[in-house]
């Protein structure tokens, strides 16, 4: 029988107590620290079964995963609607993932850690966990059940339908950093959404199935709730009933009233292609979680669009950055990058491999194909004045001759693609790709040092170095470069021509990459990136109750001036990774779990 260790009760904690978090949280990881030498039958116990145990264990006195919450259905059961356009029959199959070939190892193997080494770690977790923890009891206390806080004037706002985003989106954080009162408590308050009720009258489909059916999955699949399940089902319906049209492409937005009677609704001449191109891993782990494969043959569609397509536009292996669902047509777009608008299109292509275990071969020719493109046609490597050998993502421009024109401009938002090369790179046997993840990653780590602050801006412009040319650093070329540009600054550092969008909105891209790299390859460059970097945003959003987003980061002041927003994925994504990072690593392994776009841990089947 498994040894039951049951964590001291300073793990949890009790808000309004007035005690010393910091001096109970570094107790707390010590003692898991040491409980994690105790062993049963020969076997070191794991800090991932430490968490469970503790998790679903008291003060309800049985296994929590049977605790009983009021659950309250939704108003609207969207699974008993009768479409206009129902699918074909019959219905594709999820793929058997155990029929598959075996995928490689994702992980690096990890060696023993020094006990100064799980010191230093386990302290630096502890700040994350404390910075959390300061930021969902503000939640908690000034927006519960609202979308988001408004951390400066300490009120809530509504996004996202009214349906708690930030509530659902944090679900798995709070199991993960071991807030069990916390996440019981936000369980329960899940238990009673209304998703048959929004407070708009169309519902966005992208931000929906991220954020929210993501979230509801992640955290039924780490803690087993059967309620989070239920619920996952009623939003799952809804999401379903957006691709209730003629051509059963799905739309941007769902008209409520009209899928409220089946009616069919009109698909968009136009959207961004990370909208449909993201719909697929949610709603195939849906599928696998509840045995239904009609969430997983809605996908097909757009997985088969993409996939005839991929050789067919402009710049063969890559995609337009708007697609058309009417015209199922995802080719005849000039303007490409792996940017806002189409990041997470191509971050699920190696994502589903990955939870299909390789079942579907469509997702490795997706996955390659769009990665020996960006390789020939987005990176490039900036001139800075230190000569580091780093990558850049940018964008490009298709004339009406076919020429190509590369803009050297990034933004955060593109910082996930280093950790999916090398995550990708992993999972197809390529160690070239985890380096040229890694050189992207870097590159992301560069832009936050380079700025005052040590936080990268939204947006901003380089300058490519030339293809065979030797990187070499020119001041001149600098200078006129940015004295030409009408949207740069004098104050920018070197190497940086604009900061066309100074502002820093508590994105996680950026330690997203640089937690995949340390996962995949070991190398402590990685955590201490992560630490600089969190030392800086966590210093730069601190607010009077919580962290708020930062109007300009270019310039170093002693209070840098914020906006009186945080967004639900700082705690669902930013502080999870930069949590993850500094955990043992066998905490949301990548050979047990995909993490969706929003951060949510999936287990693959």
């Amino acid at each position: 029988m498994r040894r039951t260790v049951r964590p001291p009760k300073c793990l949890n904690f009790q808000r309004g107590r007035g005690r010393n978090l910091t001096t109970l949280v570094a107790f707390c990881l010590v003692f898991a620290f040491l409980v994690r030498r105790l062993t049963h039958r020969d076997r070191v116990l794991l800090e991932s079964e430490i968490l469970d145990q503790y998790m679903n264990g008291p003060p309800s006195g049985s296994d929590a995963r049977s605790r009983r919450y009021k659950y309250v259905a939704s108003s609207i059961n969207w699974g008993n609607i009768t479409q206009e356009y129902p699918p074909q029959l019959p219905l594709a199959r999820v793929p058997n993932p155990h029929l598959a070939r075996p995928l490689p190892r994702v992980q690096h193997t990890f060696a023993a850690e020094s006990s100064d080494a799980a010191r230093l770690r386990e302290s630096r977790r502890a700040m994350v966990r404390n910075l959390a923890l300061r930021d969902w009891t503000s939640y908690r206390k000034y927006a519960w059940k609202q979308d988001a806080l408004m951390p400066l004037s300490a009120a809530g706002r509504d996004q996202f339908s009214g349906w708690a985003a930030t509530l659902v989106d944090s679900l798995d954080t709070l199991w993960i950093m071991g807030f069990r009162d916390e996440f019981d408590d936000a369980v329960a308050a899940v238990a009673e959404i209304d998703f048959g009720k929004s407070t708009s009258d169309t519902v966005n489909i992208f931000e929906t199935n991220i954020r929210y059916l993501g979230g509801l999955l992640a955290a039924f699949d780490l803690s087993g709730r059967e309620v989070l399940l239920h619920k996952a089902i009623e939003l799952g319906d809804l999401i379903y009933a957006g691709f209730n049209t003629e051509n059963r492409m799905p739309v941007d937005n769902i008209n409520v009233a009209m899928a409220k009677k089946g009616k069919g609704l009109d698909n968009d001449s136009q959207v961004v292609s990370a909208s449909p191109g993201t719909l697929t891993l949610e709603l195939t782990r849906l599928s696998q979680v509840t045995g239904d494969h009609k969430y997983y043959d809605a996908i097909t569609g757009i997985v088969e669009l993409f996939y005839q397509g991929q050789k067919q536009t402009s710049i063969p292996g890559l995609f337009p950055m708007y697609v058309s669902m009417s015209r199922m047509d995802v080719t005849s777009g000039f303007t490409f990058t792996l940017g806002g608008c189409a990041d997470s299109l191509y971050e699920y292509f190696p994502k589903m491999y990955a939870l299909l275990r390789g079942a579907e071969p469509k997702f490795e020719t997706l996955t390659r194909g769009f990665m020996e493109a960006a390789k020939k046609h987005l990176f490039f490597r900036p001139m800075v004045p230190d000569l580091d050998d780093i990558l850049i993502s940018g964008t490009v421009n298709v004339g009406v001759d076919g020429t190509l024109t590369l803009d050297p401009q990034s933004e955060h938002l593109t910082c996930f693609i280093g950790g999916t090369f090398a995550l990708a790179g992993r999972l197809l046997g390529s160690e070239e790709d985890v380096q040229v993840g890694a050189r992207l990653a870097r590159g992301c780590a560069y832009a936050y040092r380079a700025f005052p602050t040590g936080i990268m801006p939204e947006r901003f412009d380089m300058i490519a170095c030339g293809g065979a040319e030797p990187c070499r650093w020119d001041e001149d070329k600098w200078v006129a470069a940015r004295d030409g540009n009408v949207e740069s600054k004098p104050h920018l550092p070197k190497g940086f021509v604009t900061a066309k969008d100074p502002r820093y909105i508590l994105r996680p891209e950026a330690i997203e990459s640089v937690f995949y790299l340390w996962r995949v390859t070991g190398d402590a460059e990685w955590q201490d990136a992560a630490w600089d970097m969190f030392q800086a945003v966590a210093t730069g959003t601190r607010g009077p109750i919580a962290s708020a987003a930062v109007r300009d980061v270019t310039v170093d002041l002693d209070e840098l001036p914020q906006e009186d927003y945080m967004e639900s994925f700082w705690l669902a994504e930013t502080l999870k990774y930069f949590y993850l990072v500094f955990s043992p690593p066998d905490l949301i392994s990548l050979d047990k779990y995909v993490l969706n776009t929003e951060a949510h841990p999936f287990l693959r089947a």
